[in-house]
């Protein structure tokens, strides 16, 4: 695993750095999840093997640090993203996003502007509002949410059967996830969604298929981004059907 201290944040963003040919694929987690946890087997797959990937883990999950004094706002995710990518001297990449991710992946995308080649999001926020995990964490204070909420977020998650999102939050620091739930709930002005339709690369977005019906599904099309449907996975798609979304991908990137 590799290091990269974010500036703004003098705190250490780490990532698997998987060597490969072609413009990178950099991988971007949802809340409280990692993606040395969620990608590996994307990344395994004979789909998209052969291709250099980086499988990033944000600040506050995962193997990444965990500061306190960072804001863990969606654009500041964004700006640890692309502040990576500069370091790497990357002039060409693309991006996947899965759910918060999806919104770190588009407001990076905007910033990376002519680098970016094209950009694949799963089930990503577009709008305020955040989901049903997120609501209920930015629904208590950070404190409270520190105090108790995460310890028993986790050990709810557990006892529903969602075993791996439960242990990748309980090594996030509880802030992080609270802060990060907060800045989905409380959005973007112009929104993630107007982001999306005002960039001018190729866009995919990928919905599971037991999420529909899903009203992006149709009305994405409209603004000019893809859609793909994965077959046998909901909202978690990288666990449920690794195999499919790795094809997923790798259709869209060709």
């Amino acid at each position: 695993m590799k290091s990269f201290t974010v500036p703004a944040a003098d705190a250490e963003l780490r990532y698997h750095d998987i060597a490969g040919e072609g413009p990178a694929l950099l991988f971007i987690h949802g809340l409280g999840c990692a993606s040395s946890c969620d990608y590996p087997s994307i990344a395994a797959d004979a789909a998209l093997r052969g291709r250099r990937m980086l499988l990033v883990d944000l600040l506050g999950s995962g193997f990444s640090d965990r500061p306190t004094g960072f804001g863990y706002t969606i654009e500041d995710h964004a700006r640890s993203i692309v502040a990576l990518t500069e370091h790497l001297r990357l002039t060409e990449l693309d991006l996947f996003g899965h759910s918060m991710g999806g919104a770190v992946a588009i407001m990076a995308a905007r910033m990376l502007a002519g680098r970016l080649r094209r950009l694949v999001l799963g089930e990503p926020n577009l709008e305020p509002g955040g989901g049903f995990f997120s609501r209920r964490i930015a629904a208590m204070t950070e404190r409270d949410y520190i105090e108790r909420g995460h310890d028993a977020l986790v050990q709810a998650s557990r006892s529903e059967g969602n075993g791996i999102w439960a242990a990748s939050l309980a090594i996030s620091a509880p802030y992080a996830a609270h802060r990060g739930a907060c800045s989905l709930v409380a959005g973007s002005t112009p929104s993630w969604r107007e982001m999306l339709a005002d960039l001018p690369q190729p866009r995919c977005v990928l919905f599971g298929e037991a999420s529909l019906p899903n009203s992006d599904a149709e009305d994405l099309p409209r603004l000019g981004v893809n859609v793909a449907i994965i077959a046998a996975a909901g909202h978690s798609m990288a666990w449920e059907n690794p195999a499919g979304l790795a094809q997923a991908i790798a259709r869209d990137l060709s």
